[in-house]
C-alpha cells in the first residue's frame, strides 16, 4: 500500500490548481475617512483645480455640472459648476449647489432593482421565478415569441434576459434626418406605437410596452449573453406595481425617497427652482410614463449621496444570499461586468506601485441635455457622483479626472495608515520561547511578513519555503490579506488576516500565468488555520492561534487609526 504524507498531498493537491495569484485584493480593511476631508485635501484640492480649467473651455459654456465624493458616512467633498449661458425665457436655477436637481435617467434602474430586493426581502417576490408569474399577460400563448417562462427576475435586474434594448424609442424612424439618407428604404408607420417617441412624447403606459412586445423577438437565449435592455427594467416596473398594489411613484417615495430623506428626488416634474435647464434643452418637463423605472428620476448631487452611503452600508444585508454589488455576468472585454443592474469596470492602470485591481460598481445614464454616473469604489469605502446638464462629452472627462486623482491619494494616506498600525517587530509574551515577526507596509506589495521565527525555526525557511514550491513560484513574498472579519463581531475587536504565499511578476510570462483561483485557506494544524492571523488593536497584540502564540507589538504607535472594518 502506498501512503502520502499530509504535506505531500498538500503539494500534490496545490499542483494540480497551480495558480500564480499577484496582488490579492483586498489588500487592507476598509477606511472609515474619519477626518475624510482633511486626510484626501491634497487630491480634492488638485481635483478642483482641473475641474475649473475643463470648464473653462468655450465647448461647456452652456454646461452646469454637480460633483461629490462621499464615504460611508459623510460628504467629503463636493464641486460645482454654472453654466455662463443660461436660456433667456426660463432660466432654472442659475447658481449650481448640492440641491440642484438634474434627470439622472438611467441611474434610475438601480432604485428599480433596489425595490425589487426590499420585496424579495419581504418575501413578496422570488428573484428566481419566472417574470410570466407576475405579469399576468407575459402567461398567454399570445404574448410574443419571447421565452417569458424562462426569463426570471433576477435575469431581467441583470442585463441577461436577451430581450431587446427598446420597444417604443430609439427608432429611426423618429429620428430629426431622414432615414432615406442614410440609405434605408422609404417604410409606413402603420402598426407601430402611438406614445413617446412615435406620438409627440405622450407616455405610454403598461399597455402600449405589453402589446409593442408581442412584435419583437430575443436577441439571445435568458441567462446566455449579457446585452443592455431598457425594456427589462420597464417589466420590472410593472412586476413592482403588481406585487404591492401602487403605482411605481408612489412605491418609490413611500419605500426608497421618504426613508433616506431624498427630499429633492422625484418621479414627477420637479418645479424650476431648483431645476438646472440647459439651452436648448427639450427633455426636462418628458413625462416618461412605462418608461420611468428604466431612466425617469430626478434628484440632486445631496440626495444622491444619501443614497450611495445607504448602498455602501447596506449591500450585503439587503436579502439573504444576495451581494448587490457583485458581478452577474461579464460584458465585452476584460475589465467589464454586469451586476443587477451595475456597470462594474476593474482595471489595474491607476495604481502607480501595484497592479492590483480596483473596482468601481457604477451606473451611468442619458437623456437629451442630461448624463450622470454613480460610482462606488467598495475597497475604498467611497462613492462619488456626477451629474451634468449640457455636453454629453463632459461625463468621461470628470469620471477620469476625479477617480485617478482619488484613489490614487487615498492609497497613499492608506498605505502610510497602515504602515503606522500593523508594521513593527512582534515578540512572543511567553519570554520562554523565541518567537518572533516582523511586519513591514508597502504599496507595492501589501502588509508583508519581513522575518517569522517560531520556536527557534525560521518559517521562511521551512513551511513557507515548502509551499512556495508546491506552486512551483519562483519569486514571492508572505503577505497578509484581511477577511474584513472579527473574532468579536459584536465589538468589532481582533481583527482576522490571513498569511499567502503571494506570486511576483518577472516578466512577460506565459498565456496561462495570469490564471488564479483564490484560495486563502490552504492548509491547517490541529485543526486551526495554520496561516490565520488576528491584530488586538487595544493591546497592540498579535494572535497566531494555529501556533499556539500571542506577540507583543514592540513598536507600538498609540495614534489614531483610519483603518477599522465596520
Amino acid at each position: 500500500m502506498l501512503f502520502f504524507s499530509t504535506l505531500g498531498l498538500i503539494v500534490y493537491s496545490l499542483r494540480l490548481v497551480h495558480a500564480d495569484c499577484f496582488e490579492p485584493s483586498p489588500a487592507f480593511p476598509l477606511p472609515l475617512w474619519q477626518n475624510g476631508m482633511q486626510q484626501l485635501e491634497a487630491a480634492f484640492q488638485r481635483i478642483d483645480q482641473r475641474l475649473e480649467k475643463l470648464a473653462e473651455d468655450q465647448q461647456y459654456d452652456t454646461s452646469s455640472f454637480s460633483v461629490g465624493v462621499t464615504s460611508n458616512t459623510d460628504t467629503l467633498w463636493t464641486h460645482f459648476h454654472s453654466a455662463r449661458v443660461h436660456n433667456a425665457t426660463r432660466p432654472g436655477v442659475t447658481h449650481i449647489d448640492g440641491d440642484s436637481q438634474y434627470r439622472i435617467a438611467s441611474i434610475s434602474k438601480t432604485f428599480t432593482v433596489l425595490g425589487i430586493l426590499h420585496q424579495h426581502a419581504a418575501g413578496n417576490l422570488s428573484l428566481d421565478e419566472p417574470v410570466s408569474l407576475y405579469i399576468d399577460e407575459l402567461k398567454h400563448a399570445h404574448s410574443g415569441d419571447m421565452p417569458w417562462n424562462d426569463i426570471t427576475i433576477r435575469v431581467l435586474a441583470s442585463q441577461l434576459s436577451g430581450i431587446p434594448r427598446d420597444v417604443i424609442q430609439a427608432d429611426l424612424i423618429n429620428g430629426e434626418t431622414d432615414p432615406t439618407e442614410l440609405g434605408l428604404p422609404p417604410v409606413s408607420k402603420e402598426g407601430l406605437p402611438r406614445c413617446y417617441e412615435y406620438g409627440g412624447l405622450k407616455p405610454c403606459n403598461r399597455t402600449d410596452l405589453l402589446h409593442a412586445l408581442k412584435t419583437h423577438h430575443p436577441i439571445f437565449a435568458p441567462n446566455a449573453i449579457s446585452t443592455y435592455s431598457n425594456t427589462a427594467f420597464e417589466l420590472l416596473g410593472l412586476v413592482l406595481e403588481n406585487v404591492i398594489g401602487l403605482d411605481y411613484d408612489v412605491y418609490m417615495q413611500h419605500a426608497i425617497f421618504g426613508p433616506l430623506n431624498m427630499t429633492l428626488t422625484s418621479l414627477s416634474t420637479p418645479p424650476d427652482d431648483h431645476a438646472v435647464l440647459p439651452v436648448d434643452q427639450t427633455y426636462w418637463d418628458v413625462d416618461q410614463g412605462v418608461h420611468k423605472p428604466t431612466g425617469g428620476i430626478y434628484s440632486s448631487l445631496d440626495d444622491m449621496s444619501k443614497y450611495l452611503r445607504y448602498v455602501m452600508t447596506h449591500y450585503n444585508a439587503l436579502a439573504t444570499g444576495v451581494n448587490w454589488l457583485l458581478p452577474a455576468s461579464w460584458s465585452t472585454g476584460m475589465e467589464s461586468f454586469y451586476g443587477m443592474p451595475w456597470e462594474i469596470f476593474r482595471t489595474d492602470r491607476i495604481l502607480e506601485k501595484s497592479k492590483r485591481p480596483v473596482t468601481f460598481v457604477t451606473k451611468a445614464g442619458g437623456v437629451p441635455s442630461y448624463f450622470s454616473r454613480i460610482s462606488i469604489m467598495p475597497e475604498y469605502g467611497l462613492g462619488l457622483t456626477v451629474l451634468i446638464a449640457g455636453s454629453n462629452t463632459l461625463l468621461k472627462e470628470i469620471q477620469e479626472i476625479v477617480t485617478v486623482e482619488l484613489v490614487r491619494e487615498a492609497e497613499a494616506v492608506i498605505w502610510k495608515d497602515v504602515q503606522k498600525t500593523y508594521s513593527g517587530n512582534y515578540v512572543s509574551t511567553n519570554t520562554s520561547l523565541n518567537s518572533s515577526i516582523e511586519l513591514a507596509a508597502r504599496p507595492s506589495t501589501g502588509l508583508v511578513l519581513q522575518s517569522f521565527i517560531s520556536n527557534g525555526t525560521d518559517v521562511f525557511q521551512t513551511l513557507l519555503q515548502q509551499y512556495a514550491e508546491a506552486l512551483d513560484v519562483k519569486r514571492w513574498h508572505a503577505q497578509l490579506v484581511p477577511t474584513l472579519l472579527y473574532k468579536n463581531e459584536a465589538e468589532q475587536k481582533g481583527e482576522i488576516w490571513r498569511l499567502l504565499v503571494v506570486a511576483e511578476r518577472t516578466g512577460e510570462g506565459a498565456v496561462w500565468d495570469e490564471f488564479c483561483n483564490t484560495d486563502v485557506d490552504p492548509i491547517s494544524y490541529a485543526g486551526l488555520p495554520v496561516n490565520e492571523f488576528v491584530f488586538w488593536h487595544e493591546e497592540q497584540r498579535l494572535e497566531l492561534p494555529a501556533w499556539r502564540v500571542s506577540m507583543k507589538r514592540s513598536t507600538a504607535d498609540t495614534a489614531e487609526r483610519l483603518v477599522v472594518q465596520v
